[in-house]
C-alpha cells in the first residue's frame, strides 16, 4: 500500500510527536504530510522519508505564528491530492483529517482530541477575545465545527488515545471510535528508595490544566509543592504559600528525579489523557487527580492514587488528606505495574491492529507479539 501519514503540524517534540514516532515506526514507507515542518527534527522514524506540506508552509511567518493560519488549514488539506495513497492515517490535534481520500483508500484517524478550541473548550479558548474580535472568533467556530463534522465522514476507522476522547468523538461525530493510548517511554523512569517530603505539579502552565486550584491548596494546607514545566508562572506565585518551589524547565535528569521522589503527583485539570500521570507511575509514585478526562484510564482508585470529583480547592484539599491518611498502603511496584499498560510496545500491537491488512511488513510484525490485537472498543450506541 502506498501510504501517507497526515500531522499536523512538526514544530515541537511534544506527546503528538512520540505518537508520530511510533506510528512512523509502523508505517517505514509512508510519506509525511503537515501543514509546516521544521526540518531538524526530521530524526528517528521520520528520517529519509518523503515530506509533503500544505501551501500553509509557504505562508509569511508559518513556522513561528502558524496559530494564525489555522482558518485556511482545513482547504489546504482538501487541496491536497491524496489519489496516489491506499492508506491515510491522520494524526489530529489541530486540523490533519480534512485530507480527501480516493472512494477505495482506507482513513485511519488518529485523534488526541477533537479540536479543542471549537468544540468542548471554545470558552476557555475564545474568551481572549473582546467584542467584534469575539463575534468574528464564535463566527469562525461555527463555520469551522460544521467542516469538522464534515471531514469525520471521510474517516473509515477512528482511534482515541482515551475513553474520554472516545467519547468526545461520539458525542460530536457520533461514530465509535477504537481506544489505543499514546506510547510512554517507561522504562526510562527509576524508582527512588524512599520519597520526600513534597508534592509535585508538572507541565505546561495552561488554563484548563488548573494549576492554581493545586497551588493554593498547598498553600493553604501548609505543605510544600514543587511546580515543574514552562509557562508564566507570575500569577501563581503571587498565591503560593512559602513552602512552594517553581523551578521551571527542568533537564531530563532533573525531571525524572522529582517525578521519583515526590510524595504524589497532584493533577486537578481535565486533561484527554496525560502522559505526566503515566510518568509519575513509571516512578513507582501515586496520583491525585481529579475524576474527569483521560486520568480515569491511567489510575485505578485506591491502588495507584486517589481520584476526587469535587474540583475546587476544598475538594482537592479532602483528596490529598485521605491520601495521607492511607499513604503507606500505596507501593511503588503496583504503580510500576499500572505504568507498563502504557508501554510503546503495547501502543505498536495494538494500533497495529486498526490498520488494514498488509499495510506493512512491521505492523503485520507487531501483530504476531502477546496480545496482538487487544484494542477496546468505546462507548457508542447502545453501549454504556
Amino acid at each position: 500500500m502506498r501510504t501517507a501519514i497526515v500531522h499536523y503540524w512538526l514544530l515541537k517534540r511534544r506527546g503528538g510527536e512520540q505518537v508520530l514516532d511510533a506510528i512512523a515506526d509502523l508505517l517505514p514507507q509512508a510519506d509525511l504530510v503537515s501543514h509546516v515542518v521544521d526540518p531538524s527534527l526530521l530524526v528517528g522514524p521520520l528520517s529519509g522519508r518523503t515530506v509533503r506540506t500544505t501551501f500553509i508552509s509557504r505562508l509569511p511567518f508559518a513556522r513561528t505564528h502558524y496559530p494564525l493560519y489555522l482558518p485556511l488549514m482545513p482547504l489546504a488539506l482538501e487541496m491536497l491530492d491524496a489519489t496516489p495513497y491506499d492508506l491515510i492515517v491522520s494524526s489530529e490535534a489541530g486540523p490533519a483529517k480534512w485530507v480527501i481520500p480516493r472512494p477505495d483508500a482506507h482513513h485511519v484517524c488518529y485523534c488526541h482530541s477533537p479540536l479543542r478550541y471549537i468544540w468542548d473548550q471554545k470558552q476557555i479558548y475564545l474568551s481572549r477575545f473582546k467584542g467584534p474580535l469575539r463575534l468574528a472568533a464564535e463566527a469562525y467556530a461555527s463555520r469551522l465545527r460544521a467542516s469538522d463534522v464534515v471531514s469525520s465522514l471521510r474517516v473509515d476507522t477512528f482511534v482515541a488515545n482515551s475513553s474520554f476522547v472516545a467519547q468526545r468523538i461520539w458525542k460530536y461525530y457520533r461514530r465509535e471510535a477504537r481506544v489505543v493510548h499514546p506510547p510512554v517511554e517507561v522504562d526510562r523512569f527509576t524508582v527512588a528508595p524512599a520519597p520526600d517530603d513534597y508534592y509535585l505539579l508538572a507541565g505546561e502552565n495552561r488554563r484548563y490544566k488548573r494549576a492554581e486550584v493545586a497551588v493554593r491548596t498547598c498553600a493553604e494546607l501548609g505543605r510544600r509543592l514543587v511546580v515543574v514545566g514552562g509557562g508564566d508562572w507570575s500569577a501563581l506565585k503571587a498565591v503560593a504559600g512559602p513552602r512552594t518551589e517553581f523551578r521551571g524547565r527542568v533537564s531530563d535528569d532533573a525531571w525524572r528525579d522529582a517525578l521519583a521522589k515526590c510524595r504524589a503527583l497532584l493533577f486537578p485539570g481535565v486533561e484527554d489523557f496525560g502522559i505526566v500521570p503515566v510518568e509519575v507511575l513509571a516512578s513507582g509514585r501515586p496520583v491525585i487527580a481529579l475524576g474527569r478526562g483521560g486520568v480515569l484510564d491511567v489510575v485505578e482508585p485506591g491502588e495507584t492514587g486517589v481520584v476526587y470529583d469535587d474540583p475546587s480547592v476544598e475538594g482537592m484539599k479532602r483528596a490529598i488528606l485521605a491520601f495521607e491518611a492511607e499513604e503507606g498502603a500505596f507501593r511503588p511496584e503496583l504503580c510500576v505495574a499500572r505504568a507498563q499498560r502504557f508501554s510503546p510496545d503495547v501502543f505498536r500491537r495494538q494500533f497495529a491492529a486498526c490498520l488494514p491488512p498488509g499495510a506493512s511488513d512491521r505492523a503485520d510484525a507487531a501483530l504476531q507479539g502477546p496480545n496482538g490485537g487487544d484494542s477496546p472498543r468505546s462507548p457508542g450506541m447502545g453501549e454504556a
